[in-house]
């Protein structure tokens, strides 16, 4: 009868023991799982904050594109322009020389002068920068 004591004792016993290095077990697996579970969400969420940066970041790009695409266009037409605007000029210098040759060469040999210093001011701030 000792013997079955004995037995129902350890058996008991082991039982115990088992259910308590069950429980640690699981317990500790409940702590892990909520770390990663912890972890996946961070990861989740730098995630979704990277993708609203580089959507904000290509949106940016995108802007800065066009404002660069309206800046040319405004810039070659203010090209044409100008080209536009020399030819004009040099048309009307030319007609001038022209009126001047035949009408007072004194007065076209001045000017020709003029249009040289002024051209040797220019190369000499030019040169000066």
């Amino acid at each position: 009868m000792v013997q079955y004591i004995y037995i129902i004792a350890a058996f008991t016993a082991g039982f115990l023991i088992a259910w308590l290095l069950r429980t640690a077990v699981l317990s500790k697996l409940r702590k892990e799982y909520r770390s990663v579970k912890g972890w996946l969400e961070s990861e989740r969420l730098i995630k979704e904050t990277m993708q609203k940066e580089n959507s904000f970041l290509l949106q940016s790009a995108d802007a800065a594109l066009l404002t660069t695409r309206e800046k040319l266009r405004k810039s070659e037409e203010l090209n044409r322009t100008m080209d536009a605007d020399i030819m004009l000029l040099q048309k009307s210098n030319e007609e001038t020389e022209d009126l001047l040759a035949k009408g007072e060469p004194a007065l076209h040999e001045m000017k020709l002068k003029l249009i040289e210093a002024n051209n040797m001011i220019a190369r000499l701030k030019a040169g000066e920068k």
